[in-house]
């Protein structure tokens, strides 16, 4: 069965659409700015459970995923679309009031503004489709597709956090059961996961940023997307990766490494840069982009790093 990366390139290639392979579509807007856009869509229990989460709490997901895709653009979100189709069970009770009050909660933090969007019904699950826009300097746009051999590659804070907090979430534990106990911390980074503001933190290093992507589908996914877009190779060093610290808490040393490695929705920011300009950049350095071949090294050893994150189809 063809993956989803599979079909989205077959697509790609066929049909000669070539604004697409990156976190956000680069549309042209004006003399000075370009336009960046992202599409995501979350189903009840595919992307998320009614059971595991508050509306607040999914109403702050669905807004951070695509809040996350323009970050990893090194763009400033503006404005977001959001459509959504509701069950009769859901449209009876409070739940799209609270769900509204969680996704506004996080447009006001950002300063972005609704401006549209739809509501329909749906048969038994709840979907929903959101699309945000945002903006950046002309030509600024930091792509999947520029990392050059030779380049160091970062990721930004900690890496794990939300797989692990799934796993739990799939062992019946559900948050503020042990009012502020370090296992909510996990939960918190999968139910309710913060987007970066790259402006505010990163925009010092985006004129020396050669590729960029968010950590959402797992690191080892996404640096991926980013050899396969730039036609690189890397090499990783697994005593580098920055596991979150709550894990090992709650999980062995190799789930931990495996969350760290292929647990997908951190989204944090996993970035390129040349070496000769890497001195000042605070974040953890994982490795380097090679000319072809992606491997991880492991007590000096080196082996193929497969690609194990979270795919829809497989």
């Amino acid at each position: 069965m063809v993956s989803e990366f599979g079909f989205i390139d077959n697509i790609k290639s066929k049909y000669g659409l070539e604004k697409i392979g990156d976190d956000c579509a680069v549309l042209p807007k004006d003399g000075n700015t370009d336009l960046l856009l992202t599409a995501d869509m979350l189903i009840e229990d595919i992307d998320f459970r009614l059971e595991w989460t508050t509306p607040e709490f999914l109403g702050h997901k669905t807004l951070a995923v695509s809040l996350s895709d323009i970050a990893a653009m090194g763009g400033t979100p503006k404005w977001a679309m959001l459509s959504i189709g509701v069950p009769e069970n859901l449209w009876n009770i409070d739940f799209l009031d609270r769900f509204y009050s969680g996704w506004l909660a996080l447009a006001f933090e950002f300063g972005v503004e609704l401006v549209g969007g739809d509501v329909s019904r749906s048969p038994d699950k709840l979907v929903i489709d959101s699309v945000a826009g945002g903006e950046i300097s002309k030509g600024k746009a930091i792509l999947r597709s520029t990392a050059k051999p030779g380049d160091l590659i970062f990721v930004t804070g900690t890496l794990g956090g939300a797989a692990g907090g799934l796993e739990l979430l799939e062992n019946g534990f559900r948050f503020g059961e042990l009012n502020g106990h370090t296992r909510d911390n996990l939960l918190l980074k999968q139910l309710k996961p913060q987007p970066h503001d790259t402006p505010r933190k990163l925009l010092q290093r985006l004129t020396i940023m050669t590729s960029m992507i968010d950590v959402s589908d797992g690191l080892s996914s996404d640096l991926g997307h980013i050899c396969r877009e730039s036609k690189v190779g890397a090499r990783i060093y697994a005593e580098r990766l920055p596991i979150h610290p709550d894990l090992a808490q709650y999980f062995s040393q190799n789930e931990c490494f495996d969350f760290a490695l292929n647990g997908g929705e951190d989204f944090e920011l996993l970035f390129t840069v040349p070496r000769d300009q890497s001195n000042d950049v605070s974040e953890t350095c994982i490795g380097e982009i090679t000319e072809k071949g992606v491997e991880i090294v492991e007590n000096g050893i080196a082996r193929p790093l497969f690609t194990k994150g979270f795919q829809h189809f497989d």
